[in-house]
């Protein structure tokens, strides 16, 4: 795997939850117990929104060729999916159901990837292009 394949795989799975978000709002919530009444869609859909955007950025970042640049999409992926996790597990202690783990473990895969292509393949990379 690369960093520009990661980029790749993450746009495509946060687009395609932007799209469950919009088309299904209450089937994501509904995975971890949530149930969310219709009148509060719009929470989804500004979060489909968020999805959408992050997806576009990632989508992007796979023709990124400077390394400044890459350094800090990569450390924006890494704070949004360990702030999220973070967030499910507090989440979790105030009583959501267990399922939530799934969802968190995806969250460590995410930081983990991000942390290995993006960070410590990245600049070793960058240093032996260096020499």
């Amino acid at each position: 795997m690369t960093l520009r394949i990661l980029f790749g795989i993450h746009a495509i799975l946060t687009f395609a939850a932007g799209v469950v978000l919009v088309v299904a709002p209450s089937a994501i919530p509904g995975m971890v117990g949530i149930h969310i009444e219709p009148g509060a869609y719009l929470l989804c859909y500004l979060l489909a929104a968020a999805e959408f955007g992050v997806s576009a950025l990632s989508w992007g970042a796979r023709s990124v060729t400077d390394v400044r640049a890459l350094r800090v999409i990569v450390i924006a992926f890494i704070v949004l999916h360990s702030a999220s996790g973070l967030l499910e597990i507090y989440a979790f202690a105030c009583g959501l159901t267990r399922a939530i783990w799934g969802n968190i473990a995806l969250r460590v895969i995410a930081v983990a990837l991000f942390t290995y292509y993006g960070l410590c393949t990245a600049l070793i990379d960058h240093d032996r292009i260096q020499r």
